[in-house]
């Protein structure tokens, strides 16, 4: 090689490197926490929901399933994250521009907080007061909660975060109630859909054949009960930039699967991100370990909801009784008599097989009650019936049932009791491993096309190399019916 040559080569190579020292290549995101009582690491990004929630599920790591609207992408395109709640708190405060617009996908089926989204057009309705419509709320909320399931609580126990711009007055509320929680967010419409009922009925824009109807349904003292409130519900009523009058309440988002925005995260192509509202009265508990803001964060949280023996509660298409007034659903998760008025199964059906297997031995045919699932900690908690052999007292208990848990990510189950003595023991029995034809992690075929996104040490998000085409589509696919309007 001559000397030109040569010196035209060194000077390539020391433009290359001079460029690559101006705009680095940054290399794959690899998630990693550095605090021991932190969970281990894991940040996986899909472009399908339904890729996620099978993932998710079917791993032992304490992980939840986040969606993301992606700067720079169309409206409706959403990337979904499966990842810890520390491993999201540690980069969402760090990676605010990738992570800024970010929602909590609550699960169906998901034992979960009760929860509001609110909102109404300023300019249409200036003759509202929106802090003085949110404390009423409140207040009227928490009156329903003691009148129909005995649970005493009030503004101090609701975190009110406020996203509201010059034009429209927006706020979230979670209900932090104390030692209980609904079963998932169908029982929680339904319950706000009961207690809102007369403010629905009520609005103008309803016809007044649904209006004929919805008062044929009611009898005796549960329609002089609703009369009564009419009048104290008014205050819900807010016009549209139509002038169209509609709810302060949004009441749509109740849904499977649903995404419901976090605390700090703002709209694609909206720059006004959840905030902890002025007149919020909530104070996270003190700890040592997470900082104030972290607290609130995870306190927003709709799903984060820990099995620790506390009232599930339920909301079933109200019942008549002789006296013609509503006989809604209460459950207790350890300590209810009250029989769940349906028996679907829960979102693990080979788990439910194998729980019945468990309860028909000796020719006694066990039975599932009810279940409820605690997505916060991949829990399966059965309520058994007709088969009360208890390992803490080696025989059958004469009267009271027994509790099958099943632990999705350790593939164990144990055995818990209703039995007073059994409780105030606080018993749980040995763990037993799950059969491997039960097991999430042996059910998971994890298809390496599914992580069609990775992200980069500086959080930047984008399509991986290998990514197939369908990925790229911004078209809704299937996963997106039944979503409606992110909150």
């Amino acid at each position: 090689m001559t000397g030109g040559k040569w010196q035209d080569r060194v000077k390539s190579v020391e433009q290359r490197a001079s460029s690559f020292q101006s705009s680095p290549l940054s290399c794959p995101y690899k998630p990693r926490l550095s605090q021991p009582w932190q969970p281990s690491s894991i940040w996986r990004l899909f472009p399908r929901q339904n890729a996620a929630i099978g993932f998710a599920q079917h791993i032992k790591q304490d992980v939840h399933i986040f969606s993301l609207e992606k700067e720079g992408s169309d409206a409706g395109q959403r990337i979904f994250l499966v990842t810890s709640y520390s491993e999201l708190w540690h980069y969402y405060s760090t990676h605010r521009q990738s992570l800024m617009h970010c929602y909590e996908v609550i699960l169906e089926g998901a034992v979960c907080k009760l929860y509001f989204d609110l909102e109404f057009h300023k300019a249409s309705n200036t003759h509202l007061d929106g802090k003085m419509m949110v404390a009423k709320l409140i207040q009227y909320v928490c009156e329903k909660l003691e009148e129909v399931y005995g649970l005493h609580c009030s503004a101090k126990d609701v975190l009110d975060l406020d996203s509201s711009t010059s034009d429209k007055f927006s706020r979230h509320l979670i209900f932090m109630l104390p030692n209980a929680a609904f079963k998932d967010n169908s029982h929680v419409g339904r319950f706000i859909h009961e207690i809102l009922h007369p403010a629905t009925n009520n609005l103008h824009k309803s016809s007044p054949e649904a209006l004929r109807k919805n008062m044929d349904d009611v009898e005796g003292s549960q329609a002089k009960r609703r009369k009564t409130d009419k009048k104290d519900l008014g205050f819900l009523t807010v016009n549209n930039e139509k002038g169209q009058e509609q709810l302060f309440v949004d009441l749509g988002v109740y849904t499977k699967n649903r995404n419901f925005r976090l605390y700090k995260s703002s709209k694609l192509g909206k720059n006004a991100a959840f905030i902890v509202a002025e007149d919020n009265k909530f104070v996270p508990k003190p700890s040592k370990q997470i900082t104030k803001e972290e607290r609130i964060f995870l306190a927003s949280l709709i799903t984060n909801v820990s099995f620790t023996g506390q009232r599930i509660l339920t909301y079933d298409m109200p019942q008549k009784s002789t006296a013609g007034s509503e006989c809604p659903t209460l459950q207790r998760e350890s300590h209810s008599s009250d029989l769940l008025g349906d028996q679907k199964t829960s979102p693990f059906k080979e788990v439910d097989e194998f729980v019945l297997t468990l309860v028909h031995k000796d020719g006694i045919q066990g039975s599932i009650r009810r279940w409820n699932y605690f997505a916060c900690e991949q829990l399966l908690v059965y309520d058994i019936e007709k088969f009360r052999w208890c390992h803490n007292v080696k025989r059958f208990h004469k009267s009271n049932n027994i509790i099958i848990v099943v632990d999705l990510k350790d593939e164990v189950w144990y055995q818990r009791c209703h039995d007073p003595e059994c409780r105030r023991q606080n018993y749980r029995s040995s763990s037993f491993p799950l059969p491997q034809e039960v097991c999430m992690s042996h059910l998971l075929m994890e298809d390496e096309e599914d992580q069609a996104y990775l992200t980069d040490e500086l959080g930047n998000i984008e399509l991986a190399v290998t990514a197939p085409a369908e990925s790229t589509s911004t078209a809704p696919s299937e996963d997106t019916e039944g979503w409606g309007e992110w909150a």
